[in-house]
């Protein structure tokens, strides 16, 4: 099982890289994402690989980071979701992104990669929100709070703060965080008009 590979980038196609590694070049399918950052031909490369292995076949899945592989391999426990649909994914989120959307149920946002589906993004959402928080990354700090809005639980003061950033043009997740970071300074117990002067101030930044 081939856990990493690091060497020097041959080619990079549309959806691969090719790495030679003293002399034997593998080829590993990779998210736009991922691609994008991996560097020229020429330059030193390093990518965390998932192996499959089929009986007609052996193919490698590059990935910049640990992170992007274990959400590339938790979107796959997901009926209607493939190798294919989680490089979607991840070629259009970010890990962190992914954590955010299925913790609010964004279901817009996860049916922005090509080929999902509203139905797909709803499983994405409803499946996996229970494991978003494990995988959240640099979003971890504001998860919990985004999973009380997504799932209408929030205290008053918190979702009327995150709804008034949002109706002033605000992404729902950029409001979230603001308010998340609003509450540390304010305290629990703040009021919405404190949560939104705090969180306007953060957004400002």
């Amino acid at each position: 099982m081939i856990g990493k590979l690091k060497g020097t980038i041959e080619e990079i196609g549309d959806d691969h890289v090719l790495i030679d590694v003293h002399g034997v070049c593998y080829v590993a399918f990779c998210s736009a994402r991922t691609l994008s950052r991996l560097g020229s031909p020429g330059e030193a490369a390093a990518v965390f690989i998932e192996t499959y292995v089929r009986e007609d076949q052996l193919k490698l899945f590059g990935f910049e980071t640990a992170l992007e592989r274990e959400w590339f391999r938790l979107l796959q426990n997901v009926q209607g979701v493939g190798a294919k649909v989680a490089l979607a994914v991840l070629s259009t989120l970010s890990g962190s992104e992914i954590a955010n959307a299925i913790a609010l149920r964004d279901i817009a946002m996860v049916s922005r990669a090509p080929g999902v589906g509203k139905k797909v993004a709803e499983r994405i959402v409803t499946e996996l929100k229970n494991k978003a928080p494990a995988l959240a990354g640099e979003a971890g700090g504001a998860i919990g709070l985004k999973q009380e809005l997504g799932e209408g639980v929030a205290s008053a003061p918190v979702a009327d703060a995150v709804s008034a950033l949002s109706n002033l043009g605000y992404s729902r997740d950029q409001a979230a965080n603001a308010v998340a970071a609003a509450m540390k300074e304010a305290g629990e117990g703040a009021d919405s008009a404190k949560l939104i002067r705090l969180g306007l101030k953060e957004l400002a930044r």
